[in-house]
């Protein structure tokens, strides 16, 4: 993996009372904005014309997300609004808030029947996270082929489920409106080497399509549009058959729809294996990350006790990948380039690495984390999460780390963001994964439990 500069050093409505629509991603510039068509109705004022109107409240929204946070995008609307019935009309353009969806909140699929409800649904849940607004549960499994020493490795979301890996090479999916579980995938095992070879190292889960990944370095890919309805075990193909000899152990995977990246532990100058997500096609195999860590590598098929590096992946065809002494940014597209690559003389607290859309949080070995934006690496928020070990993860406007007793939720957007508030519910024993989006954060331990924090509007 080359290197081209260095540095020493994976429902409706607000409930605060804000009216919008007239009377994760996070927001960023202008530039996105796709203009009315011109069959659309114009208004017949010469000066304020509606294409202009929509535009100007469009903009308004943005500068308020970027320069004070993606919640305040809906008072600037709202402003906007209310300056005339001229300009109120414009709230009912889908068009617009379209848009706003896209660039604010990251969605370029609605969930709900207009793009409208989409976007206050998802300033409401925005705000029940600012404010600790949410639902408990804990969920449980069909038991039926279940192990006696079954654990829990990794957790996914998507819209619609949540998808658990467990030791045994299984993935679970629960169903986020029932919390039932619907439907268990099962590993096609080629090899084996070590008790823990068949345990899932990483999950990609979108709404079509759930892709896994075991610690042997097996790929495995299950449909999961084939109806309305999932079957209770639903069938796998194999994508990739793992040679353990020639590439080390899978220690973590991850991605989108578009790439999926493998990081490996066990033999030197093959840290690193990507995949082209839309043809399942490897494109890069490399890199020297994970070379101080071979042996560790090696022994993850006997023991499971901690993480020897994790990656993650942005939506700007990056990825960040950590041990416990680097961190690095590399790029998807052109053979895994690095453009930055740090080393921490305190170490880092791998199992505190994630990504949002184009950001990144990492937490040394001293207990401070930061986030940085994956293109320019600039720091965006810093903050102390101090202990033995230290679990991270984040969506489009707040960070929740885990630091062997509580989970803690932080503000990642507002100038003057901090510690928010902390997840009461009494989680026994250390927590081994946790995953968040805009709505959901769900943890799991050592043991078969599953734990579910819903923020959306009920």
């Amino acid at each position: 993996m080359s290197s081209s500069s260095s540095s020493s050093s994976s429902s409706s409505s607000s409930q605060d009372g804000e009216e919008v629509g007239g009377g994760g991603g996070s927001g960023g510039g202008g530039g996105d904005f796709e203009g009315p068509s011109s069959s659309r109705r114009r208004s017949g004022n010469g000066v304020w014309p509606e294409p202009f109107v929509e535009a100007l409240a469009f903009q308004v929204a943005i500068d308020a997300a970027r320069s004070i946070d993606r919640l305040a995008a809906a008072a600037a609307l709202a402003s906007v609004f209310q300056v005339c019935s001229t300009w109120r009309a414009v709230s009912r353009s889908d068009l617009l808030w379209r848009n706003l969806c896209r660039r604010i909140w990251g969605r370029s699929r609605r969930l709900h029947d207009t793009w409208r409800e989409e976007f206050i649904h998802r300033h409401g849940t925005a705000m029940n996270f600012r404010h600790g607004r949410f639902n408990y549960s804990t969920l449980n499994f069909n038991p039926a082929y279940t192990d006696a020493d079954l654990s829990c490795r990794c957790l996914a979301l998507s819209d619609f489920h949540l998808a658990v890996g467990f030791v045994d090479g299984t993935v679970r999916l629960f169903d986020l409106a029932t919390r039932l579980h619907v439907s268990t995938c099962f590993p096609h095992h080629h090899g084996v080497l070590g008790h823990f070879s068949r345990a899932v190292s990483g999950i990609i889960l979108s709404r079509a399509r759930l892709v896994f990944a075991t610690l042997f370095g097996d790929v495995h890919v299950a449909a999961l549009d084939a109806g309305p309805r999932l079957d209770p075990v639903i069938p796998t193909r194999h994508v990739h058959l793992g040679e353990v000899v020639n590439d080390g152990a899978l220690v973590d995977f991850a991605g989108c729809s578009r790439w999926w990246v493998g990081l490996y532990a066990g033999v030197p100058g093959q840290a690193f294996r990507i995949w082209n997500g839309e043809t399942e096609e490897p494109v890069f195999v490399g890199g020297t990350l994970t070379d101080p860590e071979a042996v560790i590598g090696w022994h993850m098929f006997t023991d499971l006790n901690d993480f020897v590096g994790r990656v993650r992946v942005t939506s700007q065809d990056s990825a960040v990948a950590c041990t416990t002494r680097r961190v690095i940014v590399f790029n998807l597209r052109n053979g895994g380039n690095v453009h930055y690559d740090q080393e921490f003389g305190h170490g880092v607290m791998v199992g505190s690495l994630d990504t949002n859309n184009e950001a990144y949080v990492i937490v040394d070995g001293r207990g401070v984390g930061r986030v940085r934006r994956a293109d320019n690496l600039e720091e965006v928020r810093r903050f102390t999460a101090r202990g033995r070990r230290v679990l991270g993860c984040m969506n489009g406007g707040y960070v929740l780390t885990w630091t062997g007793s509580v989970i803690r939720a932080w503000e990642v957007e507002q100038a003057q963001g901090g510690h928010l508030y902390t997840l009461e519910e009494g989680i026994p024993g250390d927590l081994i994964a946790m995953v968040a989006d805009d709505r959901h954060v769900a943890a799991c331990n050592r043991d078969t439990s599953v734990h579910l924090w819903d923020f959306g509007n009920q």
